[in-house]
């Protein structure tokens, strides 16, 4: 296996495989490591040899808890526009792993949030193990959800992508499973098994029809989701698309489950849950590659203001986990305020290849 950053990589018979190795960061995303994955989707879509491609990560704390949002914040305080780089590199690579023709196979454990959701969730297969907790946790540092999710949220059962969305909840291994973001469970001790599986197997002219046998033949049922046990409720709960009405709704039903809701709800940015409400809502058949060009609009206006900047202060500068958002009370939040983050870029606007050649 090649080191290159934090990025290995190696070819085993017709496997190609990524390894996400930056286990002190918990594998997180920087921008040299989105660059290196592309350039092997590149690389190997074109090469005939090169059947399946398969993603692991190093150490079983996290698959990947994100992109380098520290990395951002440094950059967007001096330049907010030298900033935007990251998201266009991110995008472009997370579109490459959307469009890739052959099959791409993400064997997922222990944290997966954010940017480890685009990484994988954009791809066609993903093996979830025993340990996930997978989570697009934006909107609680001043962000909202993006890597392609304006579309794989808005592909889950009812309204649980907006739920998702707007509160950040963890999701274990049956919930992430019962939510779509893996197409597969298999436990944890046979991802290495799976792998050399995989590896020794013969693809002929249908990779696909290959892939999906080995991985029904490792393929175990999970535990029952609680978020499927749920969802009869929050489509309920979640089923407007005004945040103040949701908040209502919520207010009005005297159970646990709206009372923690509404505990999470009032930790986020204001301005974050509005304009994850309007970009989910209003936008239920996007494509991935429209996701990704709607989001680096929204992005880059992001990175203007001032709640993304306050979020990571809070959460990773100094820690003290009270942001101080700007403004503090949805009510606050203009609509006006709103449509601002969804204007167009103009000549700036993202400009997407069609796929990794």
């Amino acid at each position: 296996m090649k080191n290159f950053l934090k990025v290995l990589s190696s070819v085993t018979g017709p496997v190609g495989r990524i390894h996400l190795n930056n286990p002190g960061a918990l594998n997180s995303l920087t921008e040299s490591m989105c660059i290196r994955i592309y350039e092997l989707l590149r690389e190997w879509q074109d090469n005939d040899e090169i059947h399946i491609v398969a993603v692991t990560a190093e150490g079983d704390r996290a698959f990947c808890a994100g992109g380098d949002v520290r990395q951002v914040y440094n950059e967007g305080k001096d330049d907010p526009f030298a900033a935007r780089r990251f998201f266009s590199t991110e995008y472009r690579m997370d579109l490459a792993i959307a469009e890739f023709s052959k099959p791409y196979i993400c064997l997922i454990d222990g944290i997966v949030m954010g940017g480890g959701l685009g990484i994988s969730v954009n791809g066609q297969y993903r093996v979830l193990g025993d340990g996930v907790m997978a989570a697009m946790p934006e909107t609680g540092i001043g962000l909202f959800p993006d890597v392609g999710a304006t579309a794989f949220l808005n592909s889950c059962p009812g309204r649980t992508g907006l739920y998702f969305g707007l509160t950040g909840t963890r999701l274990n291994t049956a919930d992430a499973l019962y939510a779509g973001f893996g197409t597969h469970y298999i436990k944890s001790n046979r991802h290495t098994e799976l792998l050399e599986a995989l590896q020794s197997a013969e693809y002929g002219d249908h990779p696909s029809d290959t892939v999906e046998r080995i991985l029904r033949e490792f393929s175990s049922t999970p535990n029952q989701s609680g978020i499927a046990a749920k969802k009869g409720q929050i489509d309920q709960l979640f089923g407007a698309d005004s945040v103040e009405t949701i908040i209502s709704d919520l207010s009005k039903d005297n159970t646990a489950f709206a009372l923690e809701t509404l505990e999470q709800l009032d930790r986020m940015s204001p301005t974050s849950l509005q304009i994850t409400a309007k970009q989910i809502t209003d936008n239920p058949d996007i494509s991935a590659r429209d996701a990704l060009i709607l989001e680096y609009r929204m992005m880059a206006h992001v990175l203007m203001n001032h709640d993304f900047y306050e979020g990571i202060r809070a959460a990773l500068i100094d820690k003290d986990r009270t942001p101080r958002w700007s403004p503090k009370k949805l009510t606050k939040v203009m609509p006006g305020d709103v449509d601002a983050y969804f204007a167009s870029l103009g000549e700036h606007e993202l400009v997407l290849n069609s796929h990794p050649k």
